[in-house]
């Protein structure tokens, strides 16, 4: 049978799902009720989602946690989590936990810029380029009244457009770097829907315009999160000790990428779960914060740490384009549920938490690395995941769980003790 169709996209879904399932699969009656068991039996939910994308077959779910016990500028917050990983939440929590004891985590928004870019090639004089920009910039403004209008009443709009000669790294090569404030919305389509306006409105003969779209790079749309104590606060024994070798874990993930690579990954790990939970853009974020990582030439360490008369600082700068408003944030039942759990924050509010998030991600993974090894925490999280696997009888798995509470856990060792149990 012909694995290749024509007008896919004009079948119905359960005509979808037939062709599927009778192509591609041996067991077809399985898959096909494996989609059915993932797709809500709420008919208006399901058809929510079926419009989030095209082709829609199924739903696929993560898990929906919370990490509570989160003191963050004096307040406190029950921090909304979706992730798949092990571990990732407990440490958030735990985390979290220690923290407040000791201050709670402070935050502040450094600036808010986000960024959209007119691509263009002129071949010409750039002085007759720079003169035909000065010339039109106040009408590039104005042409985009329309749209910007509800926007600047927010206090938002655009902030500046300016004329960038990029030909030293590309001949002929221009753009229109232009800066925004979304206020409590990401902006995404308000940034695009500018640039296209402004672009129709500065080509003429000799401008070529190649594209208009905004930048996921936003080194000025910054926040900063940080905690600090007292050496003697930090660990129960040996805590100057303990403090100088979380510190010496930081430097190593800035001066080696191999590390500070799986080192900001930890930090994603805690800040993709909260901007999934709330319905915002996890790749943009995370390409974001990738290339701020390596702003210098080398990619590093998203966190730093201080120890200073007697007192361990750590803290985070990240750039975070986020929105609470607009996108799927107004039409995902948890993204909206996500926000009231965290007390309707604003944009800048969410950026705090989100950064916050990432901080007590590294924290964690730093302090089990430093002392115990990131094995030991993780592995034991994992356990009931493999005893799953392993289809455990709930005696079996009752046996593994209490068998492993003071051995070390590893995929083999629990599929051995099991193979074991079952002679």
């Amino acid at each position: 049978m012909t694995k290749t169709i024509t007008g896919f996209s004009k079948l119905t879904k359960e005509e979808k799902i037939d062709w599927l399932v009778e192509t591609f699969f041996t067991d077809a009656e399985s898959a096909k009720n494996t989609l059915k068991q993932y797709s809500n039996s709420d008919k208006k939910i399901q058809e929510l989602h079926d419009d989030f994308i095209e082709n829609t077959i199924s739903n696929y779910y993560l898990p929906y946690g919370v990490a509570p016990n989160f003191v963050i500028n004096g307040k406190e917050y029950v921090l909304p989590m979706v992730t798949e990983e092990s571990s990732v939440v407990a440490a958030a929590s735990l985390v979290a936990k220690f923290w407040s004891t000791r201050g709670g985590f402070k935050a502040v928004v450094i600036s808010t810029k986000k960024i959209g870019q007119v691509h263009f090639m002129f071949d010409g004089d750039f002085d007759e380029l720079q003169d035909y920009f000065d010339k039109n910039k106040t009408r590039l403004f104005e042409v985009t009244e329309s749209i910007t209008k509800n926007m600047r009443k927010r206090g938002g709009g655009i902030l500046d457009i300016e004329l960038r000669n990029k030909t030293s790294e590309l001949k002929n090569y221009y753009q229109l770097h232009v800066t925004f404030d979304t206020q409590d919305s990401m902006g995404a389509n308000f940034i695009n829907s500018c640039l296209e306006v402004i672009a129709n409105e500065f080509k003429n003969s000799k401008i070529q315009i190649v594209m208009s779209i905004l930048s996921n790079y936003v080194p000025e749309c910054l926040v900063r999160a940080e905690v600090s104590c007292k050496i003697e606060e930090l660990y129960e024994n040996d805590a100057e000790m303990y403090a100088q070798k979380f510190k010496q874990a930081v430097q190593i993930a800035n001066v080696e990428p191999h590390r500070a690579v799986t080192h900001n990954k930890g930090i994603m790990n805690g800040i993709d779960a909260v901007v999934l939970a709330t319905g915002n853009d996890f790749r943009a974020v995370e390409s974001g914060a990738h290339a701020y990582a390596a702003r210098s030439g080398q990619y590093k360490s998203l966190t730093n740490c201080e120890i200073k008369e007697g007192v361990f600082k750590f803290w985070i700068e990240i750039p975070l384009a986020l929105g609470t408003v607009g996108g799927l944030t107004a039409l995902h039942p948890l993204a909206k549920l996500s926000l009231q759990l965290l007390q309707n924050p604003s944009a800048k509010e969410l950026m705090m938490i989100v950064a916050t998030a990432g901080l007590a991600q590294n924290f964690a993974a730093l302090r089990a690395l430093t002392t115990t090894g990131i094995q030991h925490g993780h592995m034991k999280m994992h356990l009931s995941n493999i005893i799953k696997q392993l289809e455990a009888s709930e005696s079996e798995a009752t046996y593994l769980l209490n068998f492993f509470t003071d051995k070390q856990v590893s995929h083999s060792a629990v599929v051995d003790a099991f193979n074991e149990l079952r002679k």
